[in-house]
Parts: structure tokens; sequence; C-alpha cells
């Protein structure tokens, strides 16, 4: 099948090499244009772009899809279906309309539960028990078309990072069954619709306000970016991993020689922690070169 694909972030980038394997025609990868990245800013290529280029595909960067020029181009490579997956810009209506078979998405929640840019992070911030991923027709309006496909895994105690190189492997195997099948599209139920924003850095700053369980779900939805972080004496420290102590503790407050931090109900230890502009330790690691005794504060979100 003459395929278009369109995505960016490491996420996208299975589902682009299982439709070279499964032998569709990829005629363009359109993907974002290079952003600065790194300590000196320089422009770098997406995850995406940088597979593209080493399969051999022609890469689409443009800035909007919104020009008449952006569209007539689209329309020129003569698709049969666009398949989406974390692009990150808006697709006019002459774009999804331009495929004979329309654009097909590959969302990261079971819809119609997290709608929107952060699935991952909503589903674990929420305490949910599952998620997965739904292939959906794109439509008009945000992640509200009709769905095609779909599959769950558990949560349980995993972090973005691993929740989402879980979830790519499974896009990417339901993308191709959905191209291969006459899956029946089926619109989404009016029922448990939630909104799925995008995290903003100032979001992980963890609050021991809330009960341990929270905070050590923050710890792993921010994991590995933007990464969930507390101040310690005026000092910004990353929390990576950490577990929930059970007992009675003073919210904000150190308890123990272990880092054990104190919340609404419960306490929660760091195991893995950086400060900045250092690597990753271990908390052990950390308080060999940086005493934190029992009863220092910690600076509430």
């Amino acid at each position: 099948m003459r395929t278009i694909f369109m995505g960016t972030p490491p996420f996208a980038v299975p589902a682009l090499e299982a439709l070279i394997a499964a032998g569709h025609d990829v005629v363009a990868v359109y993907t974002r244009a290079p952003q600065p990245a790194g300590r000196g800013k320089a422009l770098a290529k997406s995850a995406v772009h940088v597979r593209a280029e080493a399969l051999g595909l022609p890469v689409e960067t443009p800035a909007t899809l919104k020009t008449a020029d952006a569209q007539a181009q689209f329309a020129a490579w003569n698709a049969e279906v666009a398949v989406v997956a974390a692009y990150g810009l808006l697709l006019p209506q002459a774009v999804l309309d331009a495929p004979v078979l329309g654009c097909i998405n590959i969302h990261a929640s079971l819809l119609p539960r997290w709608r929107g840019a952060a699935p991952i992070q909503r589903a674990i911030l929420a305490g949910d028990t599952e998620t997965g991923v739904t292939i959906m027709a794109m439509a008009a309006g945000l992640d509200t078309g009709p769905m095609i496909l779909s599959d769950a895994t558990p949560v349980g105690d995993k972090t973005a990072g691993a929740l989402t190189a879980e979830l790519a492997a499974m896009g990417a195997r339901l993308v191709v069954e959905a191209l291969a099948g006459t899956c029946p599209r089926v619109p989404q139920p009016d029922e448990g619709v939630t909104l799925a924003p995008k995290i903003g850095k100032a979001e992980a700053r963890l609050d021991f306000g809330q009960t341990a369980e929270a905070v050590a779900r923050a710890v792993r939805a921010f994991n590995p970016a933007p990464g969930a972080w507390t101040l310690i004496g005026g000092e910004r420290l990353k929390i990576l991993a950490a577990s929930v102590v059970t007992g009675h503790f003073t919210p904000g407050v150190i308890a123990d020689g272990q880092l054990t931090i104190g919340t609404a109900a419960g306490g929660l230890r760091p195991t893995l922690v950086q400060r900045a502009g250092k690597p990753a330790m271990p908390t052990a690691d950390l308080l060999n070169g940086w005493p934190l005794p029992p009863g220092t504060a910690v600076d509430p979100a």
C-alpha cells in the first residue's frame, strides 16, 4: 500500500520499521524539523528523521501543513493511506482527506480515555491499572475519530519510559494488522472521555502534601522526562526512582538516614537521584557527599 508515515519521537520508530517489514511502500516520511538540543543548542534531527534516512526514505519537514503549498505537496505523493504516530503538527482537513483511505493514528491510550498529548504519563499519574494502544481513523477534533483496533497492558510499577517502549511495539503490531484486514471502524463512546494535556516542567515538581503512593506515581510518570524534582536547601534534586514506606511522617521533612521524605500518608524513599549537572546515582552515594540529616525540610511544591 502506498503509505505516508508521519511521526517524530522514538515512540514512532517501531511503527515505521514494521510498515517497511510488512511490505508497505512508504513513499514519504513526515517529521518535525530539526530542533535545538543539548547545551550547544545544535540542531538535532528527530528519531524518525534519522531512521527514515537510514532506510533511504524521502523525508519532509514542513513547519506547518496549513498552507496550500504544503497541502499540495502532501497530496502529490498520491498515498493510499497516512499512518500517524506522535507527529506533533496539526493535520488540517485537506490533509486528512488526501489519502484514499484517510489517515490513521497510533494513540497510546485506550480511547476515549486520555485524548491528547501525554496519555502515558496521565495514565500513570491517575493510578490506572491498565492502558494500551488504540488505532483510530483520524477526524477533526482531538483524538475523536472512530476506533479500528486496540490492545491493553497492565500499568503496574512501570515508568513512563518503560511503558512508552512497550506501547510503541504494541502500536507497531496493531497498525500493520489494521492495514492488513477489514477491521470495522467503531465510533468512540461518549462516556469515559478524559483529556491528557502536555506535561510541563513545573508540573514535575513533587508535592509531598499528597500521599506517598501519589508521589511515587509522579516519579514514575516523569521518568525519564522531564524528571520529577524537588528542592532541598535551595538546590534542585531529581528523583528518578523511589519506593513507598508505610508509617506516619511529617510531610515534606526527611525522616531518616535513607532520605525518606514524609508525605500526607506514608513516606517516599528515593532510590535513584540526580543533582543538577551531575549523573544519576543511588541515594546512598548522594548522602555520602551531601549529608541530609533527619529533620531537614524539603521545600513544598
